[in-house]
């Protein structure tokens, strides 16, 4: 008997999808600095309008619980290229800055270097921010193309590096997007037939911002908005760029930021912003579009963090992992391809080098945060955070008084973790 129409056409989708899993589809993966949760019209902005970023999510799918991997900038990009917690690799404690000599040891593998191993073309545009000694250049970790930038944009002084040569200096910050998409569409272009996978990591909206003279203006948020709109007009082009070199079908675009908004931008319903231990920090967009291998239309709630991205992305490009690496994200290709639940009994939540909060199914336990300038160990202190996100997305009112059992359960979970990745002894309180 034929099954009705709804069922074959179901049917005709997941064998579309697993078919598109065995393939090598050419990978971007767009990382922003200091996006905010709502600060894309598809997460609900009224002033700052993404059409192009919005079409991505429209024609494929968003996941609403995505948390980045650190709350500021180096920790995140490094836990993203290399799938393990930046405590492991000695880039957990702050950001890398122009007077810094440290950065993402050799010994860490990124996803760059495993898939140019396996004959990607590979390109680093935008921020690196990994160090910028020659042993840990994006060209000494996989990367066979670089142009961007060292570290953020509020550091000095600021370069635009080709490979590894000074083109500019200081960069013209005003026309970085629109070079960096420049970079991007000319690698497009020169790829050919190889499978590329491209890391695309914008400057903005990091402070200070700044918008060429043709998008001032342009946004109903100030210059914030004129920066992402300015990023969506981005995204537009290389769509196009795609669409005209054939390979757009065949090619996997996904959308985030590194954490969450710093002194401007929204969080959404979450709490706080970039640097705390509360959602706001780490929860933020996640777009991922890939007509020949992903559903469209789909809003995914399943909790996922930019951990999960080097063995997912291995997965899809058909690369194995080395089994010598000890990971610490998971493989979310059935969460994107089928709307699994999420493979994590729990998510670590890093402030610095020490465990911030744990999130466990929709309770989220928070046993560091900060008054002042004072880094509070709430859990020490006898006085941890229980919040139910599915009541309660805002974390405005602890349940731990009523849920003890819960609180011990996530407390336990939290000392085998820092057990497990060895974390450094918490520093004394009061500040000594």
């Amino acid at each position: 008997m034929k099954p009705s129409s709804g069922l074959w056409a179901a049917l005709m989708l997941a064998l579309a999808v697993n078919a598109a899993a065995t393939t090598r589809p050419n990978i971007i993966f767009v990382l922003l600095d200091d996006l905010g949760y709502g600060d894309l019209s598809a997460y609900g902005s009224e002033l700052i309008a993404t059409p192009n970023i919005d079409a991505l999510a429209e024609q494929g799918l968003k996941l609403t619980s995505y948390y980045a991997p650190a709350n500021v900038c180096t920790p995140s990009r490094a836990a993203l290229l290399t799938g393990r917690q930046p405590v492991r690799m000695g880039l957990a404690r702050d950001v890398i800055r122009p007077d810094s000599t440290h950065g993402l040891p050799q010994s860490e593998k990124t996803l760059a270097t495993l898939l140019k191993e396996d004959g990607y073309r590979t390109a680093m545009i935008g921020k690196w921010h990994l160090g910028h000694m020659p042993e840990f250049w994006p060209t000494a970790h996989g990367f066979e193309r670089f142009f961007g930038v060292p570290y953020s944009n509020d550091m000095t002084p600021f370069p635009l590096y080709e490979g590894d040569e000074v083109i500019e200096e200081p960069a013209d910050q005003a026309r970085l997007t629109e070079r960096y998409t420049d970079a991007t569409i000319a690698f497009i272009e020169e790829a050919g037939d190889d499978p590329f996978f491209i890391y695309l990591a914008h400057t903005f909206p990091h402070i200070p911002l700044y918008a060429s003279e043709r998008f001032r203006g342009q946004s109903e948020a100030g210059l914030y908005g004129d920066t992402v709109e300015t990023i969506d007009w981005s995204m537009g082009r290389i769509v196009r760029a795609l669409e005209e070199a054939g390979v757009a079908d065949d090619t996997l675009i996904m959308f985030t930021s590194d954490n969450g908004p710093w002194f401007e931008g929204a969080s959404g319903a979450s709490r706080d912003r970039k640097g705390a231990t509360f959602e706001g920090a780490y929860r933020v967009p996640f777009i991922a579009h890939w007509p020949a291998g992903l559903p469209v239309s789909r809003v995914i709630d399943a909790a996922v963090t930019g951990l999960d991205m080097f063995p997912t992305l291995a997965r899809i490009a058909g690369v194995p992992v080395p089994e010598d690496i000890e990971l610490d994200g998971a493989d979310i290709w059935p969460v994107l391809s089928e709307g699994a639940e999420s493979p994590h009994e729990a998510i670590l939540f890093f402030n610095g080098d020490q465990i911030a909060a744990i999130r466990m199914g929709d309770w989220r336990l928070v046993v560091r945060s900060y008054y002042k300038t004072l880094d509070i160990p709430l859990g020490t202190l006898g006085y941890p955070l229980l919040f139910d996100l599915a009541r309660d997305p805002g974390e405005n009112y602890s349940m731990a008084p009523d849920e003890p059992d819960q609180v011990e359960r996530m407390l336990r979970a939290i000392e085998a973790a820092r057990e497990r990745l060895d974390v450094p002894e918490p520093p004394p309180f009061p500040p000594q």
